[in-house]
């Protein structure tokens, strides 16, 4: 069963690393609740509580749990493919089959 816990270990880590907590000596809980502290966390965590959210409501979406959830990001693991090489690439030495 797909959980969320990569997501949920990066955004603690995140709080854990933000001004709020590391420098100011707030608590994790004071500074996610308070609206005056909630300044001095970063983007990032932000936009990985949302993350952790989107998660936690697809493992309960039953539209979703036929796809699966998708990876942190957005991008389902299965539709992103790199090229092998495409920077070597000539169509010129392809063969088309029709030697």
């Amino acid at each position: 069963m797909p959980t969320c816990e990569g997501i949920r270990e990066e955004y603690i880590q995140c709080i854990l690393r933000s001004e709020c907590v590391f420098i100011q000596r707030h608590s994790v809980q004071d500074c996610i609740k308070s609206k005056d502290l909630v300044a001095l966390v970063p983007d990032e965590c932000h936009n990985l509580r949302q993350s952790m959210f989107e998660c936690k409501r697809g493992l309960l979406d039953m539209r979703k749990r036929m796809r699966g959830v998708t990876a942190a990001g957005g991008i389902s693991p299965k539709s992103y493919e790199t090229p092998d090489d495409s920077s070597n690439w000539n169509p010129s030495s392809s063969s088309s089959g029709d030697s």
